[in-house]
């Protein structure tokens, strides 16, 4: 009897797919990739089904130290206005939020010391700050939280300006989050950094970028601080040790990014499937002090210096990324650490047209693309 090995490796994966998701998988809808070597299993398809919120599964690094839900399966508080939403971000007692339309941010939102929470945002769902200033700008402060879900929201800054100001959004001293479709653009020190300590942390499907031009004439003394994500806020934060370990997946570095692609201190870093074409960039994917990073399958089009070695890193290792009219460093140096984890990878042909297609805040609400 003839075996039909593309089939079999076709109900291999699929079966694998269904399995990963779990429980609660009412109303699945299944995409998948082809890869067109055909070569292994691992390749053979990048599986992408959409499921209720709920049921959701953290890829990554948010998959270990007992996984990342959210607030899970709770009673939505549905949230239009700024007083709303911060009501309902202070309350430990509200377990998901449901953010609809434009929100203005009046003054930066705090979530601290809290643990099992959901926020995402019905499709166009917006938070948007218009404070430059080094004291009043920055969207939402994550500190000391852990479990937190931040789904299908954009972030929107007032743009970037040098006065050592704030970020869209910080993770401080957090652990296990998952940050999923969402947008951050135009943050006046930076789009989202992450920082003392925070650990088990998986960003997907988000797409970060510049559209307004940068403001001269800041106090920090850069005239163009576009620079998107900061993972170690110092060299002198030696607690970082061991810890920041952070997945960028299917992620896209889009126009208008400077630099800080991220730049990564202490940290094991998991670049995977990621897309960059940023034209106006100095450096990309940036390594300092004791920084660990993985750097796979990723497409780099149109920008400078992809891999930017810096001093005191561990190691980089770059593996099956293309580049494509790029100018400076694109090798690692020596081998970056092996993810703990199990993840399904796009084949690099796929990579531009998946993320383009679907990194920012694309879905349609209470759903997500798990892995």
């Amino acid at each position: 009897m003839k075996i039909n090995i593309k089939a079999t490796i076709a109900i291999v994966a699929l079966s694998t797919a269904f399995a990963f998701i779990g429980c609660g998988n009412d109303d699945i809808k299944t995409e998948f990739s082809e890869n067109p070597n055909g070569n292994s299993i691992e390749n053979a398809f990048a599986a992408k089904t959409v499921v209720p919120l709920a049921s959701c599964v953290a890829p990554g690094w948010a998959s270990q130290n007992g996984g990342t839900t959210g607030g899970g399966t709770a009673a939505e508080t549905t949230v239009t206005t700024y007083a709303q939403l911060k009501s309902a971000i202070e309350n430990t007692a509200v377990k998901v939020i449901k953010v609809t339309g434009t929100i203005t941010i009046t003054t930066r939102l705090s979530l601290q010391d809290q643990t099992g929470k959901t926020i995402y945002g019905t499709s166009g769902a917006k938070l948007v700050s218009t404070n430059q200033t080094k004291d009043g700008s920055g969207i939402i402060n994550i500190k000391r939280c852990n479990n937190i879900v931040v789904r299908n929201l954009i972030f929107e800054g007032p743009g970037a300006y040098d006065t050592d100001g704030w970020d869209n959004a910080i993770l401080d001293d957090c652990r296990n989050v998952w940050i999923d479709h969402c947008e951050f653009r135009d943050g006046v020190d930076g789009n989202f950094d992450i920082k003392n300590k925070s650990d088990y942390i998986t960003v997907s499907y988000t797409k970060f970028h510049y559209l307004k031009a940068p403001k001269p004439g800041g106090s920090g003394g850069t005239d163009d601080h576009r620079f998107s994500n900061l993972i170690g806020s110092s060299d002198g934060a030696t607690a970082d040790a061991g810890k920041l370990n952070v997945t960028f997946v299917r992620c896209w570095w889009a126009p208008g990014c400077r630099e800080r692609m991220p730049r990564v201190r202490f940290g094991k870093i998991h670049i995977l499937n990621s897309y960059f074409n940023s034209s106006v960039s100095n450096k990309c994917i940036a390594a300092g002090v004791q920084a660990n990073i993985l750097v796979e399958r990723n497409v780099f089009e149109n920008v400078k210096e992809p891999i930017n070695l810096m001093s005191g890193f561990t190691a980089v290792t770059q593996t099956g990324s293309t580049f494509t009219n790029v100018t400076g460093n694109t090798a690692g140096s020596g081998t970056a650490f092996t993810p703990p984890y199990s993840i399904v990878k796009l084949d690099v042909n796929n990579v531009k047209a998946d993320v383009t297609a679907n990194a920012g805040a694309t879905l349609s609400g209470n759903i997500c693309e798990s892995f």
